[in-house]
């Protein structure tokens, strides 16, 4: 998926609408890298559980380390010379860790264009309607910038880095959306940010806009990028005012699961989007409207997932509670600095049409 069409989703049109998990994975020994990012390094009980919903949501049994461990072997993308993905990581954080300075920098960035690499290599294609599950990666091939940022970041963590995932409102063209793209960061150890986009042919991408954790709550941010393709401050989308590197961290374990979660709801089939059917369907939405109550609940700080269920309640005649969703979302943008298009339009829409039926 490039990054261009990584923002043709509900996330970047929304505005324009009307309104028996598999067997837990053996257990791995692993290298205890402290993180600014929520843990969820390969082979963690964190990676394993996200992985364990999405076969248990599409209907998979198998163990997703058992695929991506066998499509290492396979893909001539080597990082080390062990003989197991597992153990190349950890040897990779072994030098990682006995490194400093410009070597330490040389060696975290040659495996961040690593990873950038090897699921390139390995998962040819994509999908926005099937590609954030895991268990389609394994299923139909296919990925997506959630699950390809998602096993970035658990590969990368494995390896001794400091790694995460941010959303994405703004692209290296400038092409706005409603938190439309996820993408991996990496932080240096030099204290500048790297981002790792697999939407891309390239790894180290400039999008102009990210939503990132700024203490207990999210924020828009613009990066400043260096000649290196690092960021090495941040500007506050709202305010104007600066940002240090180190006063920012990716995306929490809360906020994964339920962007996984989010994408369940969008992407139902007859849901919002009518995917795969051409339009919604009342099973459909009630689908979307499960999948993103979830997302909500895992996750209330999740202003997109809170305003797309708005969305979907709308559609099925729940005009209080869509209402509702919708004001509790636009207060949430307008903290984190930005609303989105399309967000005020859809609250006064559905005032006049509460005030039609009245």
């Amino acid at each position: 998926m490039n990054s261009r069409s990584s923002f043709f989703s509900l996330a970047a049109t929304v505005g324009l609408l009307t309104l028996s998990f598999a067997p837990a994975s053996p257990a791995v020994p692993l290298v205890p890298i402290a993180q600014v990012s929520p843990d969820f390094q390969y082979g963690s009980a964190a990676f394993n559980e996200v992985a364990q919903t999405s076969y248990q949501t599409v209907g998979l049994s198998g163990i997703f380390n058992d695929w991506i461990t066998a499509a290492y072997l396979n893909s001539g993308v080597p990082l080390g010379d062990t003989g197991s993905l597992t153990g190349d990581l950890d040897a990779r954080a072994a030098v990682i860790g006995a490194a400093s300075g410009d070597e330490k920098v040389k060696l975290e960035r040659e495996t961040a264009a690593w990873a950038h690499r090897f699921i390139k290599k390995s998962i040819r294609k994509f999908s926005l309607d099937r590609g954030f599950e895991l268990a389609n990666v394994v299923k139909t091939g296919e990925r997506q910038c959630l699950a390809q940022s998602f096993i970035i970041s658990g590969l990368l963590q494995r390896a001794g880095l400091q790694a995460g995932a941010v959303m994405v409102w703004s692209n290296p063209k400038g092409q706005k959306s409603n938190l439309g793209h996820v993408v991996s960061v990496v932080r240096l150890s030099s204290g500048n940010d790297l981002l790792d986009d697999a939407s891309d042919p390239t790894p180290f991408m400039h999008h102009q806009g990210l939503l990132v954790r700024v203490g207990d709550h999210y924020s828009f941010v613009k990066p400043t990028y260096e000649a290196d393709d690092t960021i090495s401050g941040y500007t506050l989308a709202g305010s104007g005012h600066a940002l240090s590197v180190k006063a920012t961290a990716p995306l929490t374990l809360s906020y994964l699961h339920s962007q996984f979660d989010y994408y369940r709801g969008e992407r139902a089939t007859g849901g919002i989007l009518g995917t795969g059917t051409g339009k919604a369907t009342p099973g459909g939405l009630k689908q979307s409207a499960f999948f993103l109550s979830r997302a909500v609940q895992e996750e209330p700080q999740n202003a997109l997932a809170g305003f797309v269920l708005g969305q979907v309640l709308a559609r099925q005649g729940h005009t209080a509670q869509a209402k509702a969703q919708f004001q509790n979302a636009n207060a949430m943008y307008r903290a984190e600095g930005r609303v989105p298009a399309g967000v005020q339009e859809a609250i006064t829409a559905l005032t006049r049409l509460a005030g039609k039926k009245q």
